[in-house]
């Protein structure tokens, strides 16, 4: 589904990615991890679009995406949920629900949002504003899945969030895996949650990948050695 291969990337002079490769497979949780500061954010922008990679090559089902635009990039089937959120506070959650309808020729918010997260549809009038963190979090992988994406890509999102929230989002993700057709790329710092739900890790230290491989064939003593401060 989304290859990314040797890609370098950079903030004026500073490298913040040297040689970066992953791959995300469809119906496989792929998880990035590391401290933070280590470009797993950066990881993510350059997949999305929302940072223009120095070198290296970007494909999504065997075509270059390397130089497309973050809108592009959505109608290819990218969807992202954002460190922060980032829902519109003033829109209700049924309009902030619909802002996904940008990217994509459909016009009606998948049923399958109001069964992974049955409080939406509760407050589809309230202001996504006046939701909890946890809910907001909820609006914010909602409002990705109204793009109907290929691949969804997931920023920290247990972040900040209470614990009964963080299992439903788990499940979520499980459910979303289990149908098949998407690839999913997880960034995390909570070991216990990633381990729990990736098929394959990546664990990244100054801006490269130092670990790679399944879940099965990774030491997990190794990779907490790559997570502590």
């Amino acid at each position: 589904m989304l290859s990314v291969e040797n890609i370098d990337l950079h903030y004026g002079a500073a490298q913040a990615l040297k040689g970066v490769s992953l791959t995300a497979k469809a119906g496989k949780v792929t998880c990035l991890m590391g401290r933070n500061g280590v470009g797993k954010t950066s990881t993510l922008r350059a997949i999305v679009g929302q940072h223009p990679v120095s070198g290296g090559t970007i494909t999504l089902e065997g075509e270059a995406i390397t130089s497309m635009a973050p809108y592009q990039r959505a109608r290819k089937g990218i969807a992202i949920v954002p460190q922060g959120r980032e829902i519109f506070p003033l829109l209700s959650v049924k309009e902030n629900l619909e802002t996904g309808f940008a990217a994509t020729s459909e016009r009606t918010i998948p049923e399958s949002v109001f069964e992974l997260f049955p409080v939406l549809k509760d407050m589809l009038r309230r202001r996504g504003g006046d939701l909890s963190g946890g809910q907001q979090q909820q609006l914010a992988i909602g409002r990705a899945l109204v793009t109907r994406p290929k691949l969804l890509v997931l920023d920290e999102p247990t972040e900040g969030i209470q614990p009964s929230i963080i299992k439903d989002i788990g499940r979520a993700i499980e459910w979303l895996r289990d149908q098949g057709t998407m690839a999913i790329v997880l960034v995390e710092q909570y070991f216990e949650f990633a381990r729990d739900l990736a098929d394959t890790f990546a664990v990244m230290d100054r801006g490269e990948v130092v670990m790679q491989g399944t879940r099965e064939s990774m030491v997990e003593s190794e990779m907490r050695a790559h997570l502590t401060v």
